[in-house]
């Protein structure tokens, strides 16, 4: 007797976690994980702030039941910077999840019934596949730069699998997996599609702060609260995350929104977990408050020499036909090889043959497409890892 649900049936490892098993193997040359590197965590300065809660007035609450919104000097601080990129906000915007992976999870089960349509650009982050699976929806594609899709065949498109478009989900900063960025013609066209068809945006903005080359652009959040009046009106929905600036093990995200959005997650929240962890908040607080933007920068200064490396190794060993993104900043390039090469089976090659590891990229993709393509992350790609993965991986291509 099958007694599990449908949506059971949508839950797929992920490649990414199971590829960052490959660590664990010393001779293996990765550029699989996207994670932070380890050595450039600020160590120190989160010992200390633990070391002071606990060793504090604070002790007590920070090991103490939390309420679902979360640790509110976090939450001031939070809504203080999102106040610096353009969206001025309150801490009662703001909502602390375990990780922005559960805000996205909380997202889709907001938003998504069996059967709605959710858009996302092709190829998209896999982590939010992932999250929206679970409740079953359809995936049309979202193409910023514009498309054929009118809003009125989204509809029909939506209609006729029995549900309605419901939200746009996107990485408009160094996108998870490609490394592109939006420009600002490309966040208002989503905002003026969102507009016409009434649905959400969720901006994933995890990779954000790492910028490395040019100028910034506002968050889509940001754009949306000028036209809209103000973030009460806005249909925007932002996630940020700690992970890849201070440390992702402390699993601190939160999710800046409308108050009637806010309210609506607190629910979720206590039905789940009740709250994130309360010595985590506090110390990410504290921690946040002392380095933030020292660490930003000297992430930035590391993750650039190392894409630098990246995209000169590739440029000096990749056959032709072999083409990659060149990223302002982030954590990832996007490789498009040849069109009938399968990266799936090329990584098995690789790992067994030159004993080098990425991401195939139909992973990203809703329909499973994109054979030809893979993502390599450099964060973790020292000088040496560079010099000898990309020239075994284009040996491989080359043969």
């Amino acid at each position: 007797m099958d007694l599990l649900a449908s949506r059971s049936s949508r839950m797929k490892a992920s490649e990414i976690r199971e590829l960052l098993k490959l660590l664990d193997q010393p001779d293996i040359i990765s550029f699989a994980g996207g994670i932070p590197d380890p050595a450039l965590f600020p160590t120190e300065a989160i010992s200390d702030a633990y070391a002071s809660v606990l060793g504090g007035a604070e002790a007590g609450a920070a090991l103490q039941y939390q309420v679902s919104e979360g640790y509110l000097p976090l939450r001031k601080w939070l809504a203080g910077q999102m106040g610096k990129l353009g969206v001025a906000c309150d801490e009662h915007n703001i909502f602390i999840t375990s990780g922005s992976q559960q805000a996205l999870d909380y997202l889709g089960k907001l938003f998504l019934s069996p059967g709605d349509t959710a858009l996302v650009t092709w190829p998209t982050y896999l982590g939010a596949l992932q999250a929206f699976n679970a409740y079953e929806p359809r995936y049309d594609r979202l193409t910023p730069d514009g498309g054929n899709m009118t809003p009125a065949a989204y509809h029909a498109a939506a209609a006729d699998a029995g549900g309605k478009v419901k939200f746009a989900y996107l990485v408009p900063d160094f996108a998870n997996p490609t490394g592109e960025t939006l420009g600002l013609r490309q966040r208002e066209a989503v905002l003026d599609l969102a507009g016409e068809l009434d649905i959400a945006v969720i901006e994933d903005a995890a990779y954000r702060a790492l910028r490395y080359d040019g100028e910034g652009v506002a968050p889509i959040l940001a754009i949306d609260c000028a036209r809209s009046g103000g973030i009460e009106n806005a249909r925007t929905l932002y996630c940020g995350s700690f992970s890849k600036i201070l440390s992702p093990g402390m699993r601190v995200g939160w999710v800046c929104a409308p108050r009637h959005v806010v309210e609506r997650l607190v629910l979720m929240k206590q039905a789940s977990d009740l709250h994130s962890p309360s010595i985590n908040q506090v110390a990410m607080h504290r921690a946040a408050e002392a380095v933030f933007d020292r660490q930003v920068e000297k992430l930035i200064g590391a993750y650039r020499e190392r894409r630098d490396g990246l995209l000169g190794a590739l440029e000096a060993n990749m056959p032709e036909g072999v083409t990659w993104s060149r990223p302002d900043g982030g954590m990832f390039v996007w490789v498009t090889l040849p069109e009938g090469t399968d990266a799936t089976a090329l990584l098995a090659r690789s790992v067994k043959e030159a004993r080098v590891a990425f991401v195939p990229g139909n992973a990203f993709f809703a329909d499973a497409s994109g054979r030809n393509t893979l993502r390599l992350s450099f964060t973790l790609a020292d000088k040496r890892a560079v010099e000898e993965g990309i020239p075994r991986l284009a040996a491989l291509l080359k043969g």
